[in-house]
């Protein structure tokens, strides 16, 4: 594929940029170390499953789906827009 002045495989190596860095912001994301029996953000107490489940986990079910509803991704826009290269 032509790419004008971009070298060939630009492309590939930006959507292999992003997907890396999605990966390392996941594993990030994971919990370490040993599960809490207790949850850190309403002290309810956290169901053995889980914890097996997902070692080094620190919030009940409830506190993690409500914690995943609001944070956001970074959305890195490697591309760029036209109007902001012409700036």
């Amino acid at each position: 594929m032509a790419g004008g002045w971009t070298r060939d495989g630009a492309v590939q190596d930006q959507i292999d940029d992003t997907v890396s860095d999605a990966v390392r912001a996941a594993r990030e994301r994971m919990p370490v170390g040993e599960s809490a029996k207790w949850c850190a953000t309403c002290g309810e107490e956290i169901p053995e499953k889980r914890r097996l489940a997902l070692p080094g986990v620190k919030t009940c079910l409830d506190c993690q789906s409500a914690r995943d509803r609001t944070q956001r991704s970074s959305g890195i826009n490697r591309r760029g827009s036209k109007d902001s290269q012409l700036r």
